[in-house]
């Protein structure tokens, strides 16, 4: 019966100096912040944040060029059998 607002504003519960120090390195250095879990306890929600950086370019040739051998081998092991 009682359905709270499920896109309301939720308090982040750090010090002054944690959060300041989150939002300068966000808008400063292309830091994004992520979940890395989400769990209960005694009836909350809690979330583990980090700060991550985004892949460089030669990084991302090398995930993709790992991705296609492995689509390679795939379909060369599905062909055979």
């Amino acid at each position: 019966t009682y359905n709270p607002d499920e896109k309301r504003v939720r308090k982040l519960l750090l010090h002054k100096k944690e959060i300041k120090k989150l939002h300068e390195k966000v808008t400063q250095k292309g830091c994004t912040i992520v979940p890395i879990s989400v769990y209960t306890k005694k009836g909350f929600v809690k979330v583990e944040i980090a700060l991550a950086r985004g892949k460089k370019n030669y990084d991302k040739r090398e995930s993709l060029a790992k991705r296609d051998q492995q689509r390679q081998m795939d379909r060369d092991l599905k062909e055979k059998y």
